[in-house]
């Protein structure tokens, strides 16, 4: 069903089944193509998986909650079968990466993942069906935050931590894609991220390396303070440890069904502040570390996601105090806390937002399709594309009152080239016809209009929670469908990974080598 979804949106597309007819036979085109370097990245990838059950294994035994036993079966089930594959592609494993193998590498690593995150839920207390599990998995892995589980406020604390910890080891994982991968693919308009010294394939991996190593210590403080200050507001140590863990990681997972209706004001005060921080660009913490603090200040993606926080929040603030509280202090709570929850993708929410009326919902339901900055946690369009959009705009009204000019649109000051552009263009047409293929095909499975539509796009943006009484903040996706929920698996993966790094595997051109 998931392979199902995707071909689905490439058949609308017109690009699976263009040059068919041209494929070379399969013998061949196995020999031009060789994945096991990126096989022995995933395989090893998938021990560390294996490893990190472990820790939610010894939060289970130091809680007696009796299911440690889940996550050593899992532990060892996943590190022997990350062990074999990287053995098998070990042989292959030296030397760099072919733009074949960094795109199959990018979405293996999504999916090989949550089919073994899923494994503590499939053994644990939970004892979920697999689509369930996987949903889960996928859900937390790329950072969506939807769940399909309830009695979260009695569930073992080990399988709370897993999840907490899928989430923040995706969100470490889509900040050196973004930094790395996706501007090598030239996804989306991400080449314009591209770091000068580092243009080949060959040099993708030390780079992804390097990377992660100077980010390591950012998200590992950013995280220990959010944690801290839970803490200082109330919380207990192993919610303030989770919930420091998914927000930093605009995850969303909750300790609680309630998510974070009932931890009162200070830790909202403090959510909304490491959400916006979680959505900065990751590289400018990294300059600022290094004494270079001009660049904090000047990126234009950060002012864009000020202003339009800025604005989001006014708006809410407004609304909720003329029509909805009285109260000042609380009507700018709840409008900070739920429009930087959605705008950045994290998902917690702490007020039911359908009972605030149209014009709220409205809001909402945009906002989770801007997301925040490039190079952070964040999910969805991302603001840098929103502005070079309007750049294009901008330089073609120019050409029009003057056609004789030359008129070229600018980022940052520097011109933007036509790759770009185009790049950007590409992305948001193909991220539109997804949200309405994706609304069309969860319709067809029995879903109302608001579900369809709200759900497509939250998991397309992961953002998480979707619209309407069965998936909105108050409600989960454990009432849908199974054919729904592997749609919205599929769905999230590919939002996760802008669209491109996976329907370009369903081209024949890939597979030409």
């Amino acid at each position: 069903m998931v392979c199902g979804a995707v071909l689905l949106c490439n058949c609308v597309m017109g690009v699976t089944l263009i040059y068919l007819d041209s494929l070379p036979p399969l013998h061949q085109t196995l020999r031009m193509l060789d994945f096991r370097p990126a096989g022995y990245v995933i395989g090893m990838l998938v021990v560390a998986l294996g490893a990190a059950m472990l820790l939610p294994m010894i939060v289970d035994i130091v809680t007696q909650s009796g299911h440690a036993g889940a996550f050593a079966v899992s532990a060892f089930i996943t590190c022997i079968s990350g062990a074999v594959i990287a053995l098998a592609c070990a042989n292959a494993a030296e030397g760099g990466l072919t733009i074949q193998q960094t795109f199959f590498l990018t979405t293996g690593v999504w999916l090989v993942l949550p089919f073994f995150g899923s494994l503590p839920f499939i053994f644990g207390a939970t004892e979920a069906r697999f689509v369930d599990a996987f949903f889960e998995a996928m859900s937390g892995l790329t950072t969506t935050g939807g769940t399909v589980f309830t009695g979260l406020d009695t569930m073992p604390k080990g399988l709370l931590f897993w999840r907490g910890l899928m989430q923040w080891f995706g969100g470490i994982g889509v900040v050196v894609m973004a930094m790395v991968f996706l501007p090598m693919l030239r996804v989306g308009g991400m080449q314009i991220f591209r770091t000068e010294g580092f243009d080949t394939f060959g040099k993708i991996l030390p780079r992804a390396a390097e990377i992660a190593r100077n980010i390591s210590s950012i998200y590992i403080t950013l995280t220990l303070t959010c944690m801290v200050a839970y803490a200082m507001a109330g919380q207990s140590f192993f919610d303030a440890m989770v919930h420091a863990m998914t927000t930093i990681a605009t995850g969303g997972f909750a300790n609680y069904d309630a998510s974070f209706i009932n931890l009162g004001a200070a830790t909202e005060y403090i959510a909304a502040t490491f959400m916006i921080l979680a959505a900065l660009p990751f590289v400018r913490y990294v300059q600022f570390m290094g004494g270079s603090v001009t660049p904090l200040f000047k990126d234009s993606q950060i002012r864009a996601f000020a202003m339009t926080l800025l604005v989001v929040v006014v708006m809410l603030t407004l609304w909720r105090f003329t029509f909805v509280t009285q109260s000042g202090e609380f009507a700018f709570r709840k409008a900070l806390f739920n429009g930087v929850s959605i705008l950045t993708g994290t998902g917690y929410a702490s007020d039911d937002y359908m009972l605030w009326g149209g014009f709220p919902i409205t809001i909402f339901f945009l906002i989770g399709l801007i997301g925040g900055c490039a190079g952070s946690t964040t999910c969805s369009i991302k603001i840098f594309r929103f502005q070079l959009l309007f750049a294009s705009i901008r330089a073609q009204i120019q050409r029009i009152h003057n056609p004789s000019g030359i008129f070229q649109p600018r980022y940052e000051r520097r011109p933007v080239s036509e790759d770009v552009i185009s790049s950007v263009m590409a992305f948001f047409m193909l991220f539109m016809v997804s949200l309405a293929v994706l609304s069309i095909a969860l319709g067809m499975t029995g879903l109302d209009a608001v579900t369809s539509i709200s759900g497509a796009a939250a998991a397309l943006a992961n953002i998480g929670p979707g619209l309407g009484a069965e998936i909105g903040p108050s409600g989960n996706f454990a009432g849908l469908n199974d054919g729904a929920k592997w749609l919205l698996s599929a769905g999230m993966l590919v939002g996760r990974l802008e669209l491109m790094a996976v329907y370009v595997m369903f081209t024949a051109t890939f597979w030409k080598g």
